[in-house]
């Protein structure tokens, strides 16, 4: 299927979603009826029980690799819940961690893990709690690109390592030639594009890099873009902007901005039988193998980058929301709690596959609803 179909189905199909969302809403809350530890449990709470309490407006901000995805659950969510207002920045990562530890919103997105700085911080906020991170929605980080003809590339670890630390410099190099060598690979310089603030989209593909190609790659996994030279651009939207603009560009982005700007991903060569396609349903076999590293009711992950395992796209990324486990602040508390249990609850996590991005998997998502449940 071309790729020009592809998206004008996935088009039909984000409409059809959006305007059914608040219809199906009716499955986003809990009940007696419902047991939030068993993952094939479905409530049958009506819409009134998820918005119990919600009220005024919400504000958060963070990750941009969840933008699409949070447009979507907002918009369902309103539709069900008549005067309650979420607005969701989406800024960076870095941004709505220290936004949330600011106090200024109510529950932030990152697509990291918070550090034990930032969790500390977060305690002057969370009056007797802490911040929390809360798996909401996973994804591949898709590697674009824009090479006029050439319309499939592989890629692998170590090739990807050298082309962001301008290493390799031009399309033609051997590396990439002995990796597709059917491709007519034109003498044309790369121009490698990174993310210009704080990024966890960047941290995950530094995390990829480290683990599979650690003689390449010799910079410590940070939100902060570390390797000399390419050029810069703000948030996913602007790399992938770039990306679409500039014949012989590469750079990095969730798959949803690919997927909506038509822009050609990389395939990753990782070991396995055949290179691994970006896709919703191929993250979703490496972020099943996820283990939680979190303690007490903090649900960090463990992923496994280096998965050599047929079909699992390695390059993924999980986007926490973070709130406080207690000590949120009464005027919004009802909202997060209402909010994050649409978005956790069977209906949110399937506008998820819909869209591009990767549900998590049913058994750490019984674990975030009943934490949700219980969040004070």
């Amino acid at each position: 299927m071309k790729l020009q179909r592809k998206n004008g189905l996935r088009a039909t199909a984000l409409g059809a979603l959006a305007v059914s969302g608040a219809l199906v809403l009716t499955a986003c809350g809990s009940d007696d009826n419902s047991n939030p530890s068993d993952p094939s449990s479905k409530p049958a709470a009506s819409a009134n029980a998820v918005c119990e309490g919600a009220k005024g407006q919400l504000l958060a901000s963070g990750s941009s690799a969840q933008k699409n995805a949070m447009d979507l659950w907002i918009k369902n969510y309103m539709a069900a819940c008549p005067g309650v207002e979420v607005n969701y920045n989406s800024s960076s990562s870095g941004e709505g961690i220290i936004a949330f530890n600011q106090g200024t919103v109510g529950f932030a997105g990152s697509d990291s893990a918070l550090k034990p700085e930032e969790v500390a911080d977060s305690k002057k906020i969370c009056s007797g709690g802490q911040g929390i991170n809360l798996p909401m929605v996973g994804g591949p980080i898709a590697i674009g690109y824009h090479l006029e003809g050439v319309d499939s590339l592989v890629l692998d670890a170590p090739t990807l390592a050298k082309i962001f630390d301008s290493k390799i410099k031009s399309w033609d190099d051997a590396a990439i030639a002995k990796l597709n060598p059917d491709a007519k690979l034109p003498k044309k310089p790369i121009q490698a594009f990174h993310r210009s603030e704080d990024s966890g989209t960047t941290q995950n593909l530094g995390k990829y890099l480290s683990a599979t190609a650690a003689s390449d790659w010799k910079y410590e996994a940070e939100k902060k873009w570390p390797a000399p030279g390419g050029q810069s651009a703000s948030g996913s939207s602007g790399v992938a902007t770039q990306v679409k603009q500039v014949d012989g560009a590469i750079g990095y982005f969730e798959l949803s901005y690919a997927t909506s700007q038509q822009i050609s991903t990389v395939k990753i060569d990782t070991g396995a039988s055949a290179p691994v396609e970006a896709s919703s349903d191929n993250a979703s076999k490496a972020i099943a193998a996820a283990t939680v590293k979190g303690t007490g009711k903090d649900l960090a992950l463990e992923l496994d980058y280096a998965t050599k395992a047929e079909g699992a796209y390695p390059i993924v990324l999980v986007t926490y929301e973070i709130a406080c486990d207690t000590g949120n602040k009464a005027e919004t508390l009802p909202t997060v709690k209402s909010f994050l249990t649409y978005t956790a609850s069977d209906e949110g996590q399937k506008v998820l596959s819909e869209a591009g991005y990767a549900p998590i998997p049913a058994e750490i998502n019984a674990k975030v609803r009943e934490t949700v449940a219980a969040l004070s």
